[in-house]
């Protein structure tokens, strides 16, 4: 498992510092208001990417494990350009989306998520190698395609940061599906449908299953992205443009959580045993705090000049605070992560669910409240306090229902002897 978790880690590390130095070129290449304008866009995908994640995400990963390939594929991927439509329809008219951009996000969001399926697939197919590839190209390969397009071709502006997330994820969905197209059409993998499930039940199954994670993941997505849109209702598309390079930077450190949680829904979706799958959660947890909270008092540790005279400009001025100011809460949801994976892979995804839309409405209500007095830091700071929620909320749960004390969270002698024993086991092997 270790051997997994450190390789997903690394590849997924690898994509983190790619982005973060195109976080740096961007600001220089597009400036403040159009670093906004691309964090309004990033965040109007990712909330529709987690609507399409009712029969995607974590769902194939689950279904994978008891149902054919065959069987499940298709649902996902016509629910794909369903749920695009959806998404797209409903924040057109609530707004949110930025005007003009209606066709492109609709595009690229079928695209991303996509290639997400595909990862997906790979993950539960324990296919390792293919999920952290398929990552690594959606995720760094935009990094290349934007260097050629400011400084080749000399297109420094909005639709070329456009046209490299098309060209990112129709390369990245080519690959996953080269590497996916065996598991579909090897022999097992027959289009019959077992006897005990017709297309009608396992289409009512993963939609009652994946309408939790749905509600889960764009709760939480919401909860980390809807700051965005007060932002640009209050202060202007501007402070956007500091709130997303700042908010970037510290959830670099989520990278660290999310490959372990990768890993621990896989390992937790694969077994019933309940004293197993709490255990694997204790030791998960207390590697996820540590990791996340050494990174982030590495990245606090940067002085502002840094980041006005070097990194970016002195338009954005003032980020430092808004990195510290996100600085718990980045901890926190990291932390809800690993008991959130617990809860979905455990077949208790309403407990999930309910931390995410707690979080959403802690943001609301400290948003409406702090976002019109203080600007961009009232908007961050109530980011971190809804992610405490979240955590708080998540960690009552666990503990009343698995009868974990405080003490199973703090690393032990045999933490240490097992991440011993996993390393020595690799060096040995290799």
């Amino acid at each position: 498992m270790l051997k997994d978790i450190l390789a997903t880690i690394g590849s997924r590390y690898l994509i983190a510092f790619l982005n973060l130095i195109l976080i740096f070129i961007n600001a220089k290449a597009l400036g403040l208001e159009g670093m906004g304008l691309m964090g309004l866009m990033g965040a109007s995908i990712n909330i529709i990417v987690m609507v399409n994640g009712i029969f995607g995400g974590s769902t194939i990963v689950y279904f994978i494990n008891k149902y054919t390939i065959r069987m499940i594929l298709p649902i996902v991927y016509i629910w794909i350009f369903i749920g695009t439509g959806i998404g797209c329809g409903a924040m057109y008219l609530l707004k949110l989306l930025p005007d003009g951009y209606l066709a492109d996000i609709y595009l690229i969001t079928i695209l991303y998520s996509f290639v997400i399926a595909n990862s997906r697939f790979l993950l539960g197919k324990d296919h390792i190698k293919g999920f952290n590839l398929t990552n690594m190209l959606q995720g760094g390969l935009l990094f290349f395609i934007l260097l050629y397009f400011y400084y080749v071709t000399g297109r420094k502006d909005v639709s070329a940061y456009i046209d490299g997330l098309y060209l990112t994820n129709a390369i990245a969905l080519s690959a996953s599906l080269l590497i996916l197209i065996p598991y579909v059409v090897k022999k097992g993998a027959g289009p019959n449908l077992p006897p005990q499930k017709k297309w009608p039940s396992l289409l009512r199954e993963m939609f009652v299953y994946g309408l939790w994670g749905s509600a889960d993941n764009v709760a939480e997505t919401c909860t980390a992205r809807l700051n965005y849109f007060l932002v640009q209702r209050f202060a202007g598309l501007g402070s956007v443009g500091l709130v997303d390079a700042g908010t970037k930077i510290a959830e670099s450190v989520w990278n660290i959580s999310r490959s372990i949680a990768y890993i621990e829904y896989n390992r937790i979706a694969k077994t019933n045993d309940a004293t197993e799958q709490t255990n694997i959660t204790h030791q998960l947890f207390k590697l996820a705090f540590l990791a996340i909270t050494f990174v982030m008092l590495c990245i606090l540790l940067v002085p502002e000049w840094i980041y006005t005279d070097y990194l970016f400009s002195e338009e954005f001025k003032g980020i430092r605070k808004v990195i510290a100011a996100l600085s718990l809460g980045i901890i926190a949801l990291g932390c809800n992560t690993i008991l959130s994976h617990y809860f979905i892979g455990s077949g208790k995804i309403k407990y999930s669910t309910a931390s995410s839309c707690i979080g959403l409405l802690t943001l609301l209500m400290a948003g409406y409240w702090l976002i019109p007095r203080y600007g961009v830091i009232g908007s961050v700071i109530s980011t971190s306090i809804a992610f405490t929620a979240m955590l708080l909320f998540s960690l009552t749960i666990f503990i009343k229902q698995t009868g974990s004390s405080f003490r199973h969270f703090l690393p032990n002698r045999t933490d240490w002897k097992y991440i011993r024993t996993c390393i020595l086991t690799r060096k040995s092997v290799h």
